[in-house]
């Protein structure tokens, strides 16, 4: 019996594969590059138009509520300076998800900061933020990658991972940038639907992590149950 012949690689069908490996990362980096732009400009037009629109009524609301003596009416005033300002808070609730201003401002962590804070009020979870004591200046890339990480693993938290419990911390030990959004929840093995970097959320996050020259990972928390997203960036391209 003859054994099986060896398999040898065929460097020109690796060369190619390589190649178009590549190309397809520069093209997904590009893609979410002009989805981040597209965002953006749409948050800031709802901030100069709907937002500054919706603040204008209200004010001539207030004014003209002052004019009014009847019962009636005054209620009929109240109820919709009431429904304005929903208006206005949905708006800026929708502007944040677009665009988180902050990043450019302020920086990530007062963005991490303002993201946590928001999501431990909203939904009644016990959520901390552990941040680096120097705010150093990352790239625009770099800034959204990471809070799209955080955005994603506080989403999995909530909905996926039933947890009580949340931690981010953010790292930065001058070779790369480490984001970990760690909870206390069922674990991956009660939650298949978000246990897999296949479902679409992830896989697009790990490819804005691979066009940086980062990694994804999903995995259980060290301790005490519940699942583990970080996000690990190399720091030489901070701008």
């Amino acid at each position: 019996m003859t054994a099986p012949e060896a398999h040898h690689p065929d460097p020109e069908l690796e060369r190619l594969v390589a190649e178009r490996t590549a190309e397809l990362t520069e093209l997904v980096a590009h893609l979410m590059s002009c989805w981040d732009d597209d965002r953006r400009l749409l948050a800031r037009q709802l901030h100069d138009t709907l937002g500054s629109s919706m603040t204008a009524l209200t004010m001539h609301l207030g004014l003209l509520s002052k004019g009014l003596s009847d019962g009636k009416s005054l209620d009929r005033a109240g109820q919709m300076k009431s429904l304005l300002n929903g208006i206005i808070e949905t708006n800026r609730k929708v502007q944040l998800t677009l665009w988180n201003d902050k990043l450019e401002f302020l920086g990530i962590k007062a963005a991490l900061a303002e993201l946590v804070a928001e999501f431990s009020q909203e939904h009644g979870v016990q959520a901390h933020a552990s941040l680096p004591d120097d705010d150093d200046a990352y790239s625009r890339a770099q800034n959204v990658a990471l809070l799209r990480c955080a955005e994603e693993g506080l989403r999995n938290a909530l909905e996926h991972a039933q947890a009580s419990k949340v931690e981010l911390i953010l790292d930065d030990d001058g070779d790369q940038l480490m984001l970990t959004v760690r909870d206390n929840g069922v674990g991956l093995a009660r939650a298949p639907s978000a246990g897999s970097l296949h479902c679409h959320g992830l896989r697009l996050l790990r490819e804005r992590a691979r066009s940086l020259g980062g990694t994804l990972s999903l995995g259980p928390a060290a301790a005490g149950g519940g699942a583990a997203l970080t996000m690990t960036l190399p720091r030489r391209q901070a701008a």
